[in-house]
């Protein structure tokens, strides 16, 4: 069952970021982006009780009026990943991002798994931010023409960047 996340799964959240990368880094990310509140919604998936996948969208600034996401991170227990959890979070995370007004999703993230959701590096072509050299630096317009102009995004202070 996936569904947004409640203040009781903060710990299970923090739990499945450090299983899924190894370390605390993304972990510590969401606890950022909540306190500082900047995290604009996180879903979760549910099975028999327990948080086995999770995923953040923070709000980004950008140099118009148009909501732009920033999706990070996604996690998945280690025992549960290619098993589809994330597939489902990803995609109903994109829809939820739609029905929060937002106009493109921007992820820095695997170029190899993100692009199966329609977020391509062209999309982001005209996107300038900290991350835009990076070859996993990718969006998916949610709105026509959301990524035809030039837009400067920056990225909340939890992610430790600058424009």
């Amino acid at each position: 069952m996936i569904r947004h996340a409640r203040p009781g799964d903060h710990a299970a959240i923090r739990a499945v970021n450090e299983a899924a990368f190894g370390r605390p880094d993304e972990a510590d990310l969401v606890e950022r982006l909540r306190a500082d509140r900047d995290a604009m919604f996180e879903l979760v998936e549910e099975d028999e009780g327990q948080i086995v996948g999770h995923i953040l969208y923070s709000r980004l600034w950008a140099d118009s009026v148009s909501l732009y996401a920033a999706l990070a991170p996604m996690a998945v227990l280690p025992g549960r990943q290619r098993g589809g959890v994330g597939k489902r979070l990803v995609s109903a995370s994109i829809e939820t991002a739609k029905d929060f007004g937002a106009c493109a999703i921007i992820v820095l993230g695997h170029p190899d798994y993100y692009p199966k959701f329609g977020f391509t590096p062209g999309a982001a072509a005209k996107v300038k931010s900290p991350f835009s050299a990076s070859p996993a630096f990718m969006a998916l317009a949610l709105e026509d023409g959301a990524l035809d102009a030039p837009v400067l995004i920056a990225y909340p202070d939890a992610f430790g960047v600058t424009s």
